[in-house]
């Protein structure tokens, strides 16, 4: 039987990218099912009854969901393209520069953001990416992956492609080729990967007011 597979997803979720740029890498058929988050579905709340989010991966009528967790699932259900190291050491350096990414960088960014620019925000935002830089320079590699991509750049997938949207769009711009030159050059090699360029959404920039309204809501007392 032919496996079933949907996306719960909105337009533009760099989370939602995360697991298309993984179903891409696996050639796995999905079909995706917009959400409207000022509405939610019955689906969507009753498969993801904790967070109440997307993006949330229905295979064969089982709900998995969280964005990294997604990945890895279809990973290890799916033959093909290798997302993780088989090795158990290898996949768990791996998995501890994505956690990084998701619960240490992200966040930080976003403080950025949500502080309208603010000197500390910043100046903790550049200190994990300066991790960050520092790990592509020991490497020496391409991608956080090697030769290809990994689940270190599908995790990074945000500041690859949003953060620099973010920046222009508030003008508040701290990431730059001086600082991070091996950021720069990884984030302008991953959006070329064929993969993430079919997923990718269109590059619109909101006003700035409106941006900064957005994350000094979500992220401003953070």
């Amino acid at each position: 039987m032919e496996d079933e597979v949907k996306l719960y997803a909105v337009a533009g979720s760099p989370f939602v990218c995360r697991v298309e740029i993984a179903l891409n890498l696996k050639g796995i058929e999905y079909q995706i099912v917009e959400e409207d988050l000022k509405n939610k579905s019955s689906d969507l709340l009753n498969f993801n009854p904790v967070r109440k989010e997307v993006p949330v991966l229905l295979h064969n009528g089982n709900p998995i969901s969280e964005s990294l967790v997604i990945v890895e699932y279809i990973d290890h259900v799916w033959k093909g393209f290798p997302i993780l190291p088989h090795d158990p050491y290898e996949k768990s350096v791996v998995r501890f520069w994505a956690k990084f990414i998701d619960s240490t960088c992200i966040p930080a960014l976003f403080k950025v953001f949500g502080s309208n620019g603010a000197e500390q925000a910043i100046a903790g935002a550049c200190e994990q990416l300066q991790i960050l830089e520092d790990e592509l320079a020991a490497k020496g590699t391409k991608f956080f992956g090697g030769d290809d991509i990994n689940l270190i750049d599908v995790a990074a997938n945000f500041i690859a492609y949003w953060l620099g949207m973010l920046e222009e769009g508030t003008e508040i711009k701290f990431v730059t080729k001086d600082k991070f030159p091996k950021i720069m050059e990884w984030a302008d090699n991953f959006v070329k990967v064929e993969v993430v360029k079919r997923v990718l959404p269109p590059r619109i920039i909101p006003p700035k007011a409106q941006l900064l309204a957005v994350f000094k809501k979500r992220f401003g007392n953070s």
